[in-house]
């Protein structure tokens, strides 16, 4: 059953408001001023709040702020009771989070009519949530056990043929197998590292982390170009990589530009054809650094666009493909942190371009 919490200091009009509501339908829990009504919000979790504005111990704009830093009670629905209709109290009480304003009195239609556009609002709002986490969840199935066991696969099978044909191998034999192991276990290592760090600034941005700075300059040519020529030889695509980066210094710490830069280019070679070029520039307006890297893969629609995060993978089913999505999401997180934007341009089988921009 719906529980709506009743915030009304005036006897009269909490207990019409409480008939009203039961008979109605609801589960309905009031409260007589604002301290007693955050302490019966945070016990009883209700899916809509009723408040008045005007009451002793604390007025609705008080309780209002203070339901809203609570994790829980952060989205509930939340409207206002008011003689004081006017536009700069409806400001401060939006501005606060507030959903609605009902000007007292009001007909019984007129309340009825609030609660059912707020709560439908709200389900719609748990809808959403609830489509992206099975989203996630349905990810996460497909791609943790094959992002694990495929590399474990891997070290685990060669190192087995090593040990039987040990006696027969001879040193090229060996070094492949050797090489082999490596691999796997990079992949692997990657992968843990990528979490680890993504779990870390994912926290981080919890607390109230919002800008970091770098009392280091680094040289974004070198990291770059350096970065471009590793992956286009690791690839085996020396000739599909274009670089036209300019020359400057970056307050970026050297470990953070190198990490974005590595997953944005390794994406690139990752979800692009041998043949097709991937196109690394860099330009300095009067105050940014603009970094682009742009390939000729397969592209993203605007829903992929708008749904890229950690653990998320597109067409898993029809694309054998490494990774969990996290790589691009560090690269946003760290961007952010030092001030940045990122910008994603693409279409289906055109491409994708990503640009990154940072205050100088």
């Amino acid at each position: 059953m719906t529980c709506i919490l009743v915030i009304e200091d005036e006897d009269l009009i909490r207990d019409s408001l409480e008939d009203l509501l039961l008979v109605e339908g609801f589960e309905v829990v009031t409260a007589q001023n604002g301290g007693e009504g955050i302490y019966l919000a945070s016990q009883r979790q209700p899916d809509l709040i009723l408040c008045d504005v005007m009451m002793p111990v604390l007025n609705g704009y008080e309780v209002l702020e203070q339901v809203r830093q609570h994790k829980e009670l952060s989205t509930v629905p939340f409207l206002f009771l008011t003689s004081m209709m006017d536009r700069r109290s409806n400001r401060k009480g939006m501005s606060l989070g507030a959903d609605d304003y009902l000007e007292k009195p009001c007909t019984k239609d007129e309340l009825i009519a609030a609660i059912a556009v707020r709560l439908g609002k709200q389900k719609a709002i748990d809808r959403r949530i609830e489509e992206k986490m099975n989203a996630l969840r349905s990810s996460i199935t497909l791609s943790l056990p094959h992002e694990l066991q495929t590399p474990l696969s891997g070290i685990m099978g060669l190192s087995e043929l090593l040990m039987i044909q040990s006696e027969e191998l001879i040193p090229p034999e060996v070094y492949e197998y050797a090489d082999g192991i490596y691999r796997s276990a990079q992949r692997l290592h990657r992968l843990i590292q990528n979490y680890l760090l993504y779990s870390k600034l994912a926290l981080l941005r919890s607390q109230g982390q919002v800008r970091f700075t770098s009392p280091y300059l680094s040289n974004s040519q070198m990291i770059i170009s350096n970065i471009g020529d590793r992956k286009a030889k690791q690839y085996d695509r020396i000739d599909d990589l274009e670089l036209d980066i300019i020359d400057i210094d970056l307050s970026i710490a050297a470990e953070d530009l190198t990490k974005v830069a590595e997953e944005l280019i390794d994406n690139a070679f990752k979800y692009s054809k041998k043949g097709s070029k991937v196109i690394l520039s860099s330009q300095v307006t009067d105050s940014q650094w603009i970094f682009s890297v742009q390939d000729a893969g397969r592209g993203m629609n605007e829903e992929q666009i708008a749904n890229v995060g950690a653990f998320m993978q597109f067409e898993r089913r029809l694309y054998e493909q490494q990774g969990m999505g996290l790589g691009l999401s560090i690269a946003k997180i760290l961007v952010e942190f030092y001030g940045g934007d990122i910008d994603i341009q693409s279409q289906e089988n055109m491409g994708v371009k990503i640009c990154i921009s940072i205050p100088l």
